[in-house]
């Protein structure tokens, strides 16, 4: 094997996100579902057997040292492999978005050199790895839509319902960090229960972030009263600026206002790439 095309990294949507507390290390606790979208960015993966590892930006240039080269730099260091890759990204979800299009790039970064080098890690050694990059890592190598807690790491699979999901991305970002250092920031959402959630999937719970979010970052407040101007429920996911709405009915996307990037997305069943590493389990 040699190279590896056409390899998928989907986003995600927070269809809740509660913060229930904050660690003495100051991470915060957070409850959510995490839900797979077919909003994906795409990755190339050619072997190098000089051991170097490149990378080629198909479109939108991404910063020099992004998740994916320091996913393919720790494997490589964890492995002692002696191969390298040269990685090609088409790069088409949103950054600053809260869709974990990063983390979704990492996870696949990891998934595909594990079967490119022969390695045979194991998931859960993978999601070890993937902890390091990032806390939404693992749940796209776990591959399952997913019940989140603790920092992000306690993984528990859920299934849901087929459905579709208009998301706006304003063209504003918001930084992670500026949020959860935001002294208005809710931070003691009393916990919830699975069965709870499962009584009313896509209209549970709230986002605690979303409201310094909006502060933060007018696009949106903009795109949330634009879908109740719909007659549609918007949410902000992850630590945005992206929203979502679920949609019951057709909707026109012309009349969408122009700054905002939009897609009608379906949620996903599992990840593409679920059973490219084998459970320990």
């Amino acid at each position: 094997m040699k190279m590896l095309y056409d390899i998928s990294a989907p986003a995600k949507l927070n269809l809740f996100l509660h913060i229930t507390g904050r660690r003495p290390d100051g991470y915060h606790l957070i409850q959510s579902v995490f839900m797979l979208i077919d909003w994906c960015d795409t990755l190339h993966f050619d072997l190098r057997r000089d051991g170097e590892i490149s990378r080629e930006d198909i479109g939108a240039a991404l910063p020099i040292d992004d998740l994916v080269v320091r996913a393919a730099r720790t494997l490589k260091a964890t492995s002692d492999s002696p191969f390298g890759v040269h990685i090609g990204i088409q790069k088409r979800i949103p950054t600053q978005a809260g869709m974990g299009g990063g983390s979704s790039d990492a996870a696949t970064t990891l998934l595909a050199l594990n079967r490119l080098w022969r390695l045979g890690f194991s998931l859960e050694k993978l999601s070890q790895i993937g902890l390091e990059l990032g806390a939404d890592v693992p749940f796209f190598l776990a591959g399952h839509n997913a019940w989140v807690e603790g920092i992000g790491e306690k993984i528990s699979p859920i299934a849901l319902p087929p459905d579709h999901f208009l998301v706006l991305k304003p063209t504003q970002g918001i930084s992670t960090s500026l949020i959860f250092s935001d002294p208005a920031l809710k931070s003691n959402s009393e916990t919830a229960i699975i069965s709870g959630f499962a009584a009313d999937a896509f209209g549970f719970g709230r986002n605690d972030l979303q409201c310094v979010a909006k502060k933060l970052c007018p696009g949106v407040t903009q795109a949330l009263e634009w879908l109740a101007a719909q007659g549609l429920s918007g949410r902000m996911t992850g630590s945005g600026s992206a929203v979502f709405a679920q949609v019951l009915r057709p909707i026109d996307l012309t009349c969408i206002p122009s700054e905002f990037q939009v897609r009608l997305c379906e949620n996903l069943d599992v990840h593409p790439l679920l059973g490219w590493a084998q459970s320990d389990r």
